[in-house]
């Protein structure tokens, strides 16, 4: 199919009672501009996908390996010793599945009737087996220390968090409200390359509160059954940009 070809397939229904498949991250899609989410979770036309980070996705791969060494054995990471963090991987046997995208911690929810779904990059528990943190891994390269900010990134980061510690509890686990980002960041001050990157790693704590889920999840379901093209965010660079190429247009003779 070409790159921007109309999808038939997965796409929201009024009349339909099949419950349907929300994604974590569709859900932020309507959180940053609701007439792209209508476009696409509606009407089967998706923005231009982004760029691919595979080096983000080898180092995802690579800390998941590390710290399932230290799952199987049930000891903590020399990071969670850094920190003064006493927890450990945990170790469930549905890890496998919450890990796997497009598939990931599930729950039906039925005032909207969406299959919400959000693959998580690791739990950890702690307080004698009590209480589970949510863990995303991050890779940046930049200077100076990473920290969260008030930037359109690390607030998605938040959110993303979020709704898997809400997930989490609807699959009846005890979630604390802190997570934790393991943010890596790429070194640039090295002599040269040799074949090899090298990161500062670092352990962010975010206390995050899941009581907006609900709502963001009752207000796409009023914009997906609705039958008006919904306003464009002020902040959507997609819609923005189509915006200015039909201006454009119209002024060729």
């Amino acid at each position: 199919m070409p790159p921007y070809a109309r999808r038939t397939r997965n796409i929201y229904d009024p009349a339909s009672s099949e419950p349907f498949k929300l994604s974590r991250s569709k859900l932020d899609l309507f959180l940053n501009c609701p007439r792209c989410f209508y476009l696409d979770r509606r009407l089967g036309i998706a923005p231009p996908p982004g760029p691919a980070f595979t080096l983000n996705v080898a180092v995802d791969v690579l800390l998941k390996k590390e710290f399932d060494i230290h799952r199987a054995q049930g000891t903590p990471h020399p990071l969670m010793h850094a920190y003064g963090l006493k927890a450990v991987p945990f170790r469930d046997p549905r890890m496998g599945v919450w890990r796997e995208n497009f598939v990931g911690v599930q729950h039906l929810h039925t005032p909207t009737n969406f299959l919400v779904f959000g693959a998580v990059d690791d739990l950890w528990v702690a307080d004698e087996g009590t209480m589970i943190h949510v863990v995303d891994y991050k890779a940046t390269s930049k200077d100076g220390e990473v920290e969260l900010g008030d930037t359109k990134w690390h607030n998605q980061y938040r959110r993303q968090m979020e709704v898997y510690q809400w997930l989490l509890r609807k699959n009846g686990l005890t979630i604390s409200d802190t997570g934790y980002f393991v943010y890596v960041n790429g070194k640039k001050d090295r002599a040269a390359f040799d074949g090899r990157l090298e990161f500062d790693v670092k352990l962010i704590p975010y206390r995050g509160s899941d009581g907006w889920v609900e709502g963001a999840l009752t207000a796409a379901a009023a914009c997906l059954n609705g039958h008006a093209m919904p306003a464009a965010s002020a902040e959507c660079e997609f819609c923005a940009y189509r915006a200015l190429a039909v201006t454009a247009e119209k002024t060729i003779t």
